[in-house]
C-alpha cells in the first residue's frame, strides 16, 4: 500500500481491546499488505514471502476480521468515500444483481452442481450500486437456484441502504421474485432482458456493470475458484479484494486531482 492508501484504511481498522498482552511484533500496514498479496497472488497461506510477517499471524487477523465484521465494515466504508469523490449520494438509489459460478478444490466444504452452466462449486451473489461498488456479497452453493439466492442477498441488504429503490437484474430473475422483492423490501426489480433478434454477444443495459465487477475481481488469483473451507471465508476474500480495488482508485484519483 502507499501511504495515501494506509492513511484512507488505518482509522478503519480496530484498535486493541486492552495494552494487556505481549506486544505487537508487526505492523498492521504489513499484515494488510501480506493479505493482499494472498489475494492478488492466489498462493497458499504457507507460501508467504520470507520478508512479509509469518502466515499464521497473517491469517489470525484475517479470520479476526472476518469474525467481526471488519471487512464488511471497511469495504463499506471505502465505498461512502468514493461515491463522493464521484459526485455522488453516500448512499446508493439504484443497484444491480447478479450470480457468478466458481469451482471449488479437494478442499472440505459445502458444495453444489450449477446444473445451467455445469459447474460444481459455489455461487458468489452480489449486489453492486451504479459505479460497480459492492454493496453486499453471499457465498452458497451453485444448486441454489438464483431466485433464491437474490433472497438470501436482498434479505441481508435491505436494512443497510435506506434510498434503495430499484434493482436491475437479468432474465433468470423474473416471475415471483419482483412481487416478493416489493413486498419483502419495497423495491422495484427491473428485469433487463436480451434483444431476441440480435444474435451473439450485446451489451444489455446497466447489466454490464455488475459484469465489469465480476471482471474486476478475476484479477485476483484467489478468487479464480474457491478455495476456502467456509462460505463465510469465501465471502471475506471478495470483501478484501473489493477494498484492495478501492484503495487504488482512491489513490489514482488522488494523484490525479489538481
Amino acid at each position: 500500500m502507499t501511504d495515501f492508501e494506509w492513511q484512507k484504511v488505518e482509522p478503519l481498522i480496530p484498535k486493541p481491546k486492552s495494552n494487556r498482552g505481549r506486544k505487537r511484533k508487526h505492523s498492521i500496514r504489513d499484515i494488510l499488505n501480506a493479505i493482499f498479496y494472498i489475494i492478488r497472488a492466489g498462493c497458499a497461506w504457507r507460501m508467504l514471502p520470507h520478508d512479509l510477517p509469518p502466515w499464521k499471524t497473517v491469517y489470525h487477523y484475517f479470520r479476526l476480521w472476518r469474525k467481526d465484521g471488519t471487512w464488511a465494515h471497511i469495504n463499506a466504508a471505502l465505498r461512502t468515500e468514493l461515491r463522493e469523490a464521484e459526485g455522488r449520494d453516500p448512499q446508493p438509489s439504484a443497484a444491480i444483481l447478479d450470480s457468478q459460478s466458481v469451482k471449488t478444490t479437494s478442499t472440505k466444504g459445502v458444495r453444489g452442481y450449477d446444473a445451467g452452466k455445469k459447474v460444481k462449486g459455489r455461487k458468489r451473489h452480489i449486489l453492486v450500486d451504479t459505479l460497480g461498488l459492492l454493496l453486499m456479497i453471499v457465498v452458497h452453493t451453485a444448486d441454489i437456484q438464483d431466485r433464491d439466492g437474490a433472497k438470501l442477498v436482498l434479505e441481508k441488504a435491505k436494512s443497510l441502504f435506506p434510498r434503495l429503490r430499484l434493482i436491475w437484474a437479468d432474465g433468470g430473475y423474473a416471475g415471483q421474485l419482483i412481487d416478493w422483492v416489493m413486498a419483502t423490501c419495497n423495491w422495484i426489480l427491473e428485469i433487463v432482458k436480451r434483444d431476441p433478434d440480435i444474435k451473439g454477444f450485446q451489451v444489455l443495459p446497466r447489466r454490464w456493470v455488475v459484469e465489469r465487477t465480476f471482471g474486476w475481481l478475476t484479477h485476483y488469483r484467489r478468487l479464480s475458484k474457491d478455495y476456502e473451507v467456509l462460505v463465510e471465508t469465501s465471502e471475506a476474500m471478495v470483501y478484501a479484494a473489493a477494498t484492495r480495488m478501492m484503495l487504488r482508485r482512491l489513490d489514482r484519483s488522488q494523484a490525479a486531482s489538481p
